[in-house]
């Protein structure tokens, strides 16, 4: 009888130092995970903000992609949210509670099953020299159940945390994949309408093409605004002379007016385009495709017969423009090369 006493005795001073050790954990928690991904902040804020981006991403949804997820009427901004049901996911619900466009988002998380609870979500997305530092954080009140749990299984951070670096890591396998993305189109014969165009010209090393451009289109755009002069369409490159044997290119970038304009600096002058026709090649994409949709127009003029003009026109229009279009999969470029009807 003794010993049943001291045995419940001894299981009772184990249920008060478990109460106790449970007791004093934590009252709160709060962690986070980041990483650097090579893409523009809109771009990755964009894809966090609308929930029906985070099948892309999201860890769990990675663990059943059979469960069901219920949209809000709103899935993106303040407001916006959804819901999930599984057997491995449970049932819980998201919605956003504040953002900054393109620098932070606040989303509460709500768990029903197989447990109840709610933490609050926070992401950032910060510049840095290699391209954003996306963190998501999480933060939130542990009641003494939730202690009991973290405290033998470990804590929220430990579990929770590994699942965000592999949100993280698919959040940028998906956008670097999104920014891949391109389309060649063959438009056909068109008649182009020329006009008038402010202009620099310069060569250089094929290879340096685009280091070049990015130096010399800037100025165009800078004296048209300090001049007030209206652009006209979209700024485009003509090509003079393109020597590929020998990798070297002769161009100007020019910027389309209403009327000739007289210019005032000696690198800045202006021409007149004469209404031509053209085979058109349309580039959805990253300007680092222009090669290809290149080599499919000179395909395209070789397998159809087409009698390319000899030193005849030959230019790329720029339809928009990088710094309003963060997804470089949603560049529009127009090739038009002249050719005899």
């Amino acid at each position: 009888m003794k010993f049943l006493k001291y045995l419940l005795f001894l299981i009772l001073i184990l249920i008060i130092g478990i109460a106790i050790y449970v007791a004093v954990q934590p009252n709160t928690y709060d962690f986070s995970r980041s990483r650097v991904i090579k893409a523009p902040a809109s771009m990755l804020y964009n894809k966090v903000n609308d929930y029906k981006n985070w099948k892309e991403f999201s860890p769990w949804i990675e663990q059943e992609p059979n469960a069901t997820l219920t949209y809000d009427n709103k899935t993106k901004g303040i407001d916006g949210g959804y819901s999930w049901s599984g057997k491995i996911l449970g049932e819980g619900n998201m919605k956003t509670t504040g953002i900054t466009p393109n620098k932070s988002i606040a989303q509460d998380i709500n768990f029903i099953k197989p447990f109840e609870g709610g933490a609050k979500i926070n992401w950032s997305f910060e510049p840095s020299p290699d391209g954003t530092k996306v963190t998501w954080a999480m933060n939130g009140e542990q009641d003494f159940m939730t202690k009991a749990f973290t405290a033998f299984m470990g804590t929220i951070e430990k579990t929770t945390g590994p699942q965000f670096e592999r949100g993280l890591i698919k959040l940028d396998s998906v956008t670097l994949q999104d920014m891949k993305k391109y389309s060649i189109k063959t438009q056909g014969i068109t008649e182009h309408g020329g006009g008038f165009y402010l202009y620099n010209t310069s060569s250089c090393k094929i290879s340096d093409l685009p280091t070049k451009m990015a130096e010399m289109m800037p100025k165009l755009t800078a004296y048209a605004k300090k001049n007030n002069i209206t652009m006209a369409g979209s700024p485009y490159v003509l090509y003079h002379k393109v020597d590929n044997e020998n990798g070297t290119a002769m161009f100007s970038c020019c910027i389309p007016t209403e009327a000739r304009v007289i210019t005032t600096e000696k690198d800045i002058l202006s021409g007149e385009l004469k209404p031509f026709s053209a085979l058109q090649i349309t580039l959805k994409g990253n300007y680092t495709n222009l090669k290809e949709a290149w080599e499919k127009a000179m395909q395209h003029i070789s397998k159809n017969n087409i009698e390319q003009i000899k030193d005849g026109v030959m230019l790329e229009s720029y339809a928009t423009d990088p710094s309003n279009t963060p997804n470089p999969a949603d560049y529009l470029t127009n090739i038009y090369i002249a050719v005899k009807k």
